[in-house]
């Protein structure tokens, strides 16, 4: 059994520990991705809230991107409406962005929100059309390489779309006024169409707006790995060329690739570092940015 006053040192160590990241991290701006499988257990979101309210009450200014894939599957399956992912990206027809405007918009935000609440955060709800933050454009048609068959399919991916700019004077003002925005991954072009936009994406180009002092992508995996499953391959710490021979190489598949892809680019444009770390690890948040051992892979530019 261990002695509690051996637990009261190891906590106040921790704290020591974390001091000088607190330091060095007041006032920066970090942005947080979190995934639909992250934020679907309540449970998970309430321990989640917790660890930003802590960045939030400590000077770090927070601003959270969050996708839905799992719980738009999840509706899709429920009503029968099937679902085309491609290379980690989904087709989405009429009927997958009226779901999703309800999931991302909706459900997921406001339960986000409600977690934050919880702990005394002012988080205010937004999608990327609030405010014009994402203005995008519907993708074209594009060719896709079928592994199966070793073709070139013409894909097209419907109501999908890619960011053309991020205006990012809505989300100064709640930062600057301690407020924490919580955005959903959607966006629309002038004409008031409306798109469904990969969220890693989104996070991404914020980043970049916001000059982020780091991008955290909060998902199901903890971490980049040379090999699905075994623990002793995970990469605690890639620059931004060895993520590129990852995908060339094929070591990275599915739906990592267009994260290193959005990684990679982002870090050529500013942002000082990336991280990929399990959004369902109780602390998994608190130690990446607190200790200086970490708990996920970090991507930085060069050595």
């Amino acid at each position: 059994m261990t002695h509690p006053f051996i637990d009261d040192q190891l906590r106040l160590d921790l704290l020591r520990e974390a001091l000088p990241y607190i330091q060095r991290f007041k006032g920066q701006t970090f942005v947080v991705k979190l995934s639909g499988k992250v934020t679907e257990d309540q449970g998970n979101l309430t321990s989640l809230a917790e660890e930003l309210a802590l960045l939030h009450q400590v000077g770090i200014r927070i601003c959270v991107i969050h996708g839905g894939g799992k719980q738009l599957s999840d509706l899709a399956n429920k009503l029968g409406i099937e679902q085309t992912i491609i290379e980690g990206r989904r087709v989405t027809d009429d009927a997958t962005l009226e779901m999703a405007k309800m999931i991302f918009a909706g459900k997921i935000n406001t339960d986000i929100l409600a977690s934050l609440r919880h702990r005394g955060i002012e988080a205010v709800g937004l999608s990327g059309v609030d405010g014009n933050i994402v203005k995008a454009a519907r993708r074209p048609p594009k060719e896709i390489l079928n592994r199966a068959t070793g073709m070139r399919d013409k894909v097209d991916f419907g109501h999908v779309g890619d960011v053309v700019r991020i205006n990012a004077r809505l989300l100064t003002v709640l930062l600057d006024h301690g407020y924490l925005p919580v955005i959903s991954s959607l966006g629309a072009d002038d004409e008031g169409m409306v798109f469904n936009i990969n969220a890693d994406t989104i996070a991404a180009e914020i980043a970049v707006q916001l000059q982020a002092e780091k991008l955290i992508l909060l998902s199901d995996v903890d971490g980049i790995y040379l090999t699905a499953g075994d623990s002793g391959t995970k990469l605690s710490r890639l620059t931004a060329a060895e993520a590129g021979e990852l995908i060339s190489s094929g070591a990275a598949s599915g739906g990592m690739i267009p994260k290193l892809q959005s990684i990679t680019v982002l870090l050529e444009r500013g942002v000082h570092s990336a991280h990929i770390i399990s959004g369902n690890k109780r602390n998994a948040l608190l130690s990446e940015i607190f200790t200086d051992k970490g708990t996920g892979t970090m991507i930085v530019a060069t050595d």
